[in-house]
C-alpha cells in the first residue's frame, strides 16, 4: 500500500516456559541446554492468550515498534546503511522507546542465503577514510569489501539484541523489488512457490530458534486482489485452493512451529471477502454495481473470512497474532472518511466487522503491521483516534515507518547523515514522534519505556522487562489499559508492590460468625530459624536435586516475585530453605548471578556450589 522512494548473556534457556509460565519438570528443559545457552537470550519467547500476549512469566507485553524497511528492496539491506552508521541508529531507535522493529524482507533473498549464495549488498560500499568509518563491521576483513545480504541481517539480529530491542521478519514481496508490495500474492514471482515461500520460512525459523531477539515471523505483507479477478486474488475461505491465504497460512504456521515452537506467527487479512449477498455468489464472478458480492477493505486488512475460518495450526492457536494494516485518508479515501468521522464511525463502518471484533471479542492477539502518514487535515485525525483505540484495548503495533523515502507516507525519519565530527545525525520528525510516542509501552508517571528483554533494558530512559515486573508494575503500573497479568488479575497503579521477608512471615486468619457478615482478620506475626544444616546448594523448589527447574524458578521469582519469589501467590513459589539454597553467589540474596551460576554449574563450568 505504500510506495518507495530511493534516496542517496542472558541467563537461561527457558523457551519451554512459553506456554505454561510453570516450573518445568528436568524432562522438559534437558533438551534445551546447550553449552551456547548462556550466551543467547532465550528466555523472551512469548505466547498468546485470549487477546493479549505473555512472557514466559505470564505477564503480559505489548509490542509498540515500528518499520524499517530494505531488505525486501534492491539493495538487500536496511535503508541508510549507506550513511548512517547501525549502531547509531539503533541507539536513537531505543533510546525513543521502540521496543520491537518490523523488518520487510523479500522471500527471494532468504532463499539466496538458504542455498549457500546470499546476493549482495547495492548502495553500501565499505570506506578507507579513516574520517568517514561507518559500519566497519559490515565489511570484511580487508576493509574494503562488504559483507554478503545475509551476515548484514545477522549482524543486525546481534546489535537489537545489544540495544534491548526485539524483532521480526515481513514477507513483503516473494521477488526483490522496491515496489514489489504491489504483487497480490506470496508465490508467483522470482521462481518463488507456495513449497519454497513455506521451505525458506522454516529455514530462517530453524537458523533462529535458539535466539530470541527474532521473535517471530509475518508470512505476507498486505495479500490482496480483487474478488474477480479469481486465482489471481488472494481469497480467504475454507477451501485448499492455492490462493486461499488461510489454508496456506495454517500450512505454514505449522511448519515454522514445528521447528520454532515458541515463535510468533503474525496473519494479515485479504483485501476483499464474499458478502453473501445472493445465493449462488462465488469467488471470481464479476462484481455488481448494487448487491456486490466483495466486500472490501485495505490491503492486508480483511478478517470478516476468519469468523468462520480462523487460523488454527494443528499446535494450538498459543503463538497466532492477527495483523490487520491500517491507513487513513492520506493514502487512499475510502468511504469510510467520506463523512465527520469518528471512533463510533469508523468501528460501525469499517473497523469492527473487518478487524477489530478479533481483539474485543477475544478471538486471539492484535499487532497494527501497519499505520501511519502524513500529519495533515483528516488523516491526523484518524491517526490519532487509532493511536488512541490501540492503546484502550491492549493492541500491539509497529507504526509504518522509520524510512524518510515512503512516498505516500513520509517517516519518522525526516533525513539522516554521517559527519566526521559528530557521528550519524538523524533529524526526526517531532510532531509525527510526538504522536506516535504516547502509543509506546512507558511507565505511567515516570515515563520509562518499557523493553521486551527481560535483563537488557531499552535505551538510556528504559527499562527491561524484569525492572517493570520487579519494581514498576505494582506501583505506578504502565500505559497499556492498566495492564494485566495471565490470571486477569489487574495491574493497579493504586496498590503497593508486595513486600516479602527472609526472616518472618506472615499467618492471616479469618473468622466469621453465623451472625453478622462482617469478617474479622488477625495478623500475627512468626519468626522462623531456616536450618541450613542439611543445604543442597543451587537447590531453589526443595525437591532434592539441582537442575535447570531451580534456575527457572530464580528467574520467575526475579521477573514476577508476587507470584514467584517468598511467600508468592503462586503454589511453586520460593520457600525460606529454597532462598537460601539458591544463594550460592557472594551470601547477598537471590540475583540473577546466582542464576547464571547454577547454570554454569550444570554445564560442567562450576565444579561445585557455593561459588567461593
Amino acid at each position: 500500500m505504500k510506495k518507495f522512494t530511493r534516496s542517496v548473556a542472558a541467563l537461561i534457556s527457558a523457551a519451554a516456559l512459553a506456554m505454561t509460565g510453570a516450573a518445568p519438570c528436568i524432562s522438559q528443559t534437558t533438551t534445551l541446554m546447550t553449552a551456547n545457552a548462556v550466551d543467547t537470550n532465550n528466555d523472551d519467547w512469548l505466547h498468546a492468550k485470549g487477546s493479549r500476549l505473555y512472557d514466559m512469566n505470564g505477564n503480559e507485553v505489548w509490542l509498540t515498534g515500528a518499520n524499517w524497511f530494505g531488505f525486501n528492496c534492491s539493495e538487500n539491506c536496511p535503508h541508510y546503511l549507506w550513511s548512517a552508521d547501525a549502531d547509531d541508529c539503533l541507539t536513537e531507535i531505543a533510546d525513543r522507546g521502540i521496543n520491537v522493529i518490523r523488518f520487510p524482507i523479500a522471500t527471494e533473498l532468504i532463499v539466496s542465503w538458504m542455498k549457500g549464495e546470499p546476493n549482495k549488498v547495492s548502495s553500501f560500499s565499505c570506506n578507507t577514510d579513516p574520517a568517514y568509518k561507518i559500519n566497519a563491521d559490515f565489511c570484511q576483513e580487508d576493509g574494503k569489501t562488504p559483507v554478503d545480504s545475509m551476515q548484514v541481517f545477522d549482524i543486525m539480529m546481534k546489535k537489537c539484541k545489544e540495544h534491548g530491542i526485539k524483532a521480526f521478519i515481513d514477507i513483503h514481496s516473494p521477488h526483490t523489488d522496491n515496489s514489489g508490495h504491489n504483487y497480490n500474492l506470496w508465490y508467483g514471482k522470482a521462481g518463488v512457490t507456495t513449497e519454497v515461500w513455506i521451505d525458506s520460512l522454516v529455514w530462517l525459523a530453524d537458523k533462529y530458534k535458539n535466539d530470541d531477539t527474532l521473535i517471530g515471523y509475518d508470512l505476507k505483507n498486505e495479500p490482496h486482489g480483487k474478488g474477480q479477478e479469481g486465482e489471481a486474488a488472494a481469497k480467504w475461505d475454507g477451501s485448499k485452493d492455492e490462493n486461499n491465504w488461510a489454508y496456506a497460512a495454517t500450512k505454514c504456521a505449522e511448519a515454522i512451529l514445528d521447528v520454532n515452537p515458541h515463535a510468533l506467527i503474525l496473519v494479515e487479512g485479504v483485501e476483499q471477502s464474499m458478502s453473501g449477498a445472493q445465493e449462488g455468489d462465488y469467488w471470481g464472478m464479476p462484481d455488481r454495481k448494487v448487491d456486490s458480492p466483495y466486500i472490501g477493505a485495505w490491503w492486508g486488512g480483511n478478517f470478516r473470512g476468519a469468523r468462520k475460518y480462523p487460523i488454527k495450526p494443528k499446535q494450538g492457536t498459543s503463538q497466532i497474532v492477527y495483523s490487520p494494516h491500517d491507513y487513513g485518508p492520506s493514502v487512499f479515501a475510502q468511504t469510510w472518511f467520506a463523512k465527520d468521522f469518528t471512533e463510533k464511525t469508523l468501528l460501525d463502518d469499517y473497523w469492527y466487522e473487518t478487524w477489530a471484533y478479533i481483539n474485543a471479542e477475544e478471538i486471539g492477539p492484535e499487532l497494527i503491521g501497519e499505520w501511519g502518514g502524513h500529519m495533515e487535515g483528516d488523516n491526523l485525525k484518524w491517526m490519532t483516534l487509532l493511536r488512541d483505540y490501540m492503546i484502550k484495548h491492549h493492541i500491539n503495533h509497529t507504526f509504518w515507518c522509520l524510512n524518510t523515502n515512503s512516498g505516500d507516507t513520509g517517516g519518522l525519519w525526516d533525513s539522516l547523515g554521517f559527519t566526521q565530527s559528530s557521528g550519524t545525525t538523524i533529524k526526526w520528525n517531532e510532531p509525527k514522534y510526538e504522536l506516535f510516542e504516547k502509543a509506546l509501552w512507558q511507565t505511567k508517571t515516570s515515563g520509562k519505556y518499557i523493553g521486551l528483554d527481560h535483563q537488557v533494558a531499552l535505551g538510556k530512559n528504559g527499562i527491561s522487562l524484569n525492572e517493570f515486573y520487579s519494581k514498576y508494575a505494582s506501583s505506578e503500573g504502565s500505559n497499556l489499559d492498566g495492564g494485566k497479568t495471565s490470571d486477569g488479575k489487574p495491574i493497579n497503579s493504586d496498590t503497593p508492590a508486595e513486600t516479602t521477608s527472609t526472616t518472618s512471615k506472615k499467618v492471616t486468619t479469618t473468622t466469621t460468625t453465623s451472625k453478622t457478615t462482617t469478617t474479622s482478620k488477625t495478623t500475627t506475626t512468626v519468626t522462623t530459624t531456616v536450618d541450613v544444616s542439611n543445604r543442597v546448594y543451587g537447590d531453589s523448589n526443595c525437591d532434592g536435586k539441582v537442575d535447570m527447574a531451580d534456575v527457572v524458578l530464580i528467574m520467575q521469582s526475579l521477573a514476577n516475585p508476587n507470584k514467584y519469589s517468598l511467600n508468592g501467590s503462586d503454589e511453586n513459589c520460593l520457600k525460606e530453605q529454597g532462598v537460601k539454597n539458591a544463594d550460592v553467589v557472594g551470601n547477598n540474596g537471590l540475583t540473577t548471578e546466582d542464576a547464571l551460576a547454577i547454570q554454569l554449574y550444570l554445564l560442567g563450568i562450576h565444579k561445585t556450589l557455593p561459588i567461593k
